[in-house]
């Protein structure tokens, strides 16, 4: 038997999703099993699943021990060791927004990696005293964006499970306001508007494909596009996302005829050849809270808008960097 008094970071969630993440060896299906035989209690009473745990509630699982993880909780002796490479955009109590490389993956769905964003986020927090593993049950710091792998620009990471949950909300409600600068083959006609269709993914490609019009398994994607600069056969167009679909940018420019320089999967193989381009030129360069109501623990923040530099849009584009500076 195990037992754990719900902290402040624990607080909030479902008693089942808790009870997951206290005994990670355990499969739904077993943990589902002994909620129904009662081996788990909440306040020493049998609880549904999905009741919500407060702050001092005590669950107890009485389970064998070899569905618990044997390892400190966050693998804090891998953390510890870990020498963190970030670009660190911002920083408070609750978030961390963090400037990532291109070529470096958000998370390894293999399981922990040192060579992830969230790895080193967490190895931060650890090292910084933001975190402290030993004295949670279940919560560790955790991205609330991603991005792709070939991707550069600004991720959210909340460092407590209120950010985590406030800014979750604020994102599902549209809140936060994303902006890329990417650049395309060709000049988009008009220079400026709204792509907005329904995207398909193949999850066994691993692929994106646009319909025009709502199907079974299409999400609506919306992209406000705005050309910068264009010359020499390029464009640098700022996107802002109102969507956040998964390649939503890369697959809606490459739609409307102007895929992005160096996307190997949606873009033109023969001009990332003669770029030398081994990425997509895409970049989350701007991020602005725009809170239209109340926004909790993260009420501080309303208004605040955030850049970063883009490398490429210099060497592409350097009268458009030299106006900007």
């Amino acid at each position: 038997m195990r037992e754990f008094t719900i902290t402040k970071n624990d607080a909030g969630q479902r008693l089942d999703r808790f009870a997951s993440k206290a005994a990670p060896n355990a499969p739904p299906s077993l943990l589902q099993r002994y909620f129904r035989t009662k081996d788990i209690k909440l306040n020493g009473r049998w609880a549904k699943p999905d009741v919500r745990v407060a702050e001092g509630d005590v669950v107890r699982l009485y389970i064998p021990d070899e569905l618990f993880d044997p390892v400190r909780r966050g693998g804090d002796d891998r953390l510890l060791t870990l020498r963190p490479r970030l670009d660190i955009v911002y920083e408070d109590d609750n978030l961390l927004l963090v400037n990532k490389r291109p070529g470096v993956l958000c998370h390894d769905a293999g399981g922990w990696s040192p060579d992830t964003l969230i790895a080193h986020i967490q190895a931060h927090a650890l090292q910084t005293g933001a975190w402290d593993p030993a004295a949670e049950n279940s919560f560790a710091p955790a991205l609330c964006n991603r991005i792709d792998r070939g991707t550069g620009g600004i991720v959210i990471a909340a460092k407590n499970a209120p950010a985590l949950r406030a800014m979750d909300e604020l994102i599902r409600a549209r809140e936060v306001e994303k902006a890329y600068l990417c650049v395309c083959l060709g000049t988009p006609e008009p220079p400026a508007g709204r792509l907005e269709n329904w995207l398909f993914k193949d999850a066994v490609k691993n692929q994106v494909f646009v319909k025009n019009r709502p199907e079974p398994g299409a999400s609506a994607a919306v992209t406000d596009y705005r050309v910068i600069a264009a010359g020499n056969g390029l464009a640098l167009v700022e996107c802002v996302l109102h969507t956040g679909r998964t390649h939503q940018i890369r697959v809606q420019m490459a739609h409307m005829g102007h895929p992005l320089l160096g996307d190997s999967k949606y873009g033109v193989e023969r001009m990332t050849r003669r770029h030398g381009e081994r990425r997509q030129l895409l970049w989350s360069y701007k991020l602005t809270f725009a809170f239209n109501g109340d926004a909790g623990v993260l009420n501080y923040l309303r208004g605040r808008a955030f850049t970063v530099s883009v490398p490429f849009a210099g060497r592409y584009f350097p009268n458009e960097t030299r106006n900007r500076a």
